[in-house]
């Protein structure tokens, strides 16, 4: 698949062959979806779990009188109630760790990358070298180059750090490098933006 190259002056820079093996397959919605789950919850951090009244090691034996002594009757020192007594209703650990086969995963990424070629949100880049490191005139770049509402730009094995300044205060316009490009990002943002060397990379993280 044939691509036209752009400069960030939104001037053309040649054509560029895209691998069909990655930037041509058909979506599947379940493949995207088992991926971005997966992601998801590997994100998910488990809690530390709290020692509730069968976990503490403190004396079962009733310690007071039934009756006469003036305080409440209790049973035991591991109540809640007592300090070093086990905590009520206290967080658990649960498991966060899904398994997901690579193969699958290495599909929804090129699923992914496929899904914004077909809708035509897709746009390739030479480089990401600006001339100054501002704001204003890395918006009006942008501006002719037709960036959607929301936009993931990835570069190559580094973010060009000029571009990275220039473009750290621009709402919704994330940059990444080529070795972070996952599936989630890529559909949560209207446009994906890649560099010629972010293709590079891409291409040979599959065919390695």
């Amino acid at each position: 698949m044939k691509v036209k190259v752009q400069t960030l002056d939104a001037k053309a820079s040649g054509d560029i062959e895209l691998n069909d093996e990655i930037f041509a397959l058909e979506p599947r919605a379940d493949i995207l979806h088992r991926v971005v789950t997966w992601q998801l919850e590997k994100r998910r951090g488990t809690a530390r779990a709290a020692r509730e009244r069968s976990d503490v090691a403190r004396s079962g034996k009733k310690f007071g009188r039934q009756k006469g002594g003036g305080t409440a009757r209790h049973g035991d020192r591991r109540a809640p109630i007592f300090i070093g007594g086990g905590k009520a209703h206290g967080p658990r650990v649960r498991d966060f760790n899904p398994s997901l086969n690579k193969k699958v995963r290495a599909l929804g990424l090129k699923m992914a990358l496929s899904s914004k070629a077909k809708d035509g949100k897709l746009l390739i880049l030479d480089t990401l070298t600006v001339k100054e490191f501002k704001t204003k005139s890395l918006l009006a770049q942008i501006g002719k180059l037709g960036f959607g509402n929301t936009t993931l730009v990835i570069d190559g094995d580094m973010v060009d750090n000029g571009f990275a300044l220039a473009s750290s205060n621009i709402p919704k316009l994330n940059v990444m490098p080529a070795v972070g490009a996952n599936v989630y990002d890529i559909l949560k943002h209207e446009t994906l933006v890649l560099t010629r060397a972010a293709v590079e990379k891409l291409e040979a993280r599959f065919n390695g």
